[in-house]
């Protein structure tokens, strides 16, 4: 099969398109032909090297977890899907930018969702569910999302509108008619941001979701009132000084199926900023590693 693949840690000049032996599903997983593959903050971190200590990975390696596609080939065990269908997922930490993917949770991918869309769905979807559901129940609350432009951000308004939450996102200016189109109240991060949400929500704020790791999260925290009210997806330092409930992405099926039900009624579409083909693949990851990226970064097999 054709893949992305780097045989050493480094720039993006590390990655290279080239022929690697097919992958083959193990008991309780499945292999998909890959249509399309999203590219993650946490691809290139483990491609730099940067994460090697936390999630070591053997070389060569392909990079990407998640990806849409039809099923070709179905493990041991593995029931209620069958070669043909079309579903979007999750592997393991790397595998997915490839002709040929692995994955070990996946879910229908909704028809109404273009395989570009189905394609950034799955990460972003569960690390902001992951989120949200520790944060608990939503509807009635006042939730206020840090970096709610970004690929779980962006995710997490959706959600957590589809649930009857009030949600206030910040973003740079550029992105507020963006988190209005999603179904969020805008506002800019930084300083000022106390001042600026006393207006936006008078009866001040419920909960947070932290999903910009920007380094605000004591200021969060204040906001909040109560550290066991604020949940961040990215700032694991930070969080465990102050007492923050970090939550992490879980490959878990019914996660996914909740989202692609949320795609099939209207209520949640993956945004995607910019698409590559695979021969561009160190051009997409320059790109995610720019930062400031709407929505999700999404490479075409």
């Amino acid at each position: 099969m054709r893949a992305a693949r780097y045989h050493e840690y480094g720039d993006t000049t590390v990655l290279t398109v080239e022929e690697a032996p097919d992958p083959t599903p193990g008991p309780g997983e499945i292999r998909i032909r890959v249509a399309a593959a999203s590219v993650n903050p946490v691809d290139w971190k483990v491609r730099s090297g940067a994460v090697r200590d936390l999630l070591p990975v053997d070389l060569p390696a392909v990079p990407g977890r998640d990806a849409v596609g039809v099923v070709d080939e179905i493990g041991e065990g593995v029931h209620g899907v069958a070669v043909g269908d079309r579903v979007f997922g999750l592997g393991g930490v790397t595998g997915a930018t490839a002709e040929l993917a692995v994955l070990s949770a996946w879910a229908p991918a909704p028809a109404a969702w273009s395989d570009e869309e189905a394609a950034g769905a799955a990460l972003a979807a569960v690390t902001a569910l992951s989120g949200l559901k520790t944060l608990g129940p939503l509807s009635g609350r006042t939730l206020l999302i840090e970096g709610a432009a970004g690929g779980v951000g962006s995710a997490a308004v959706e959600i957590a509108a589809a649930q009857g939450a009030t949600v206030i996102g910040t973003a740079g200016e550029h992105n507020h008619a963006f988190l209005t189109a999603l179904g969020a109240v805008p506002t800019t991060y930084g300083t000022g941001l106390a001042e600026r949400l006393a207006d936006l929500a008078p009866n001040g704020i419920d909960l947070v979701l932290d999903a910009a790791g920007s380094g605000s999260l004591d200021a969060l925290v204040e906001i909040a009132g109560d550290p066991a009210r604020v949940v961040t997806v990215t700032d694991h330092r930070n969080a465990e000084r102050l007492g923050v409930r970090v939550a992490n992405a879980v490959n878990d099926s019914a996660w996914l199926a909740e989202a692609a039900d949320l795609g099939e009624r209207g209520r949640y579409t993956p945004r995607v900023e910019r698409t590559y083909p695979l021969e561009e693949i160190a051009k997409a990851h320059a790109h995610s590693e720019g930062g400031h990226v709407r929505g999700k970064i999404v490479v075409l097999l």
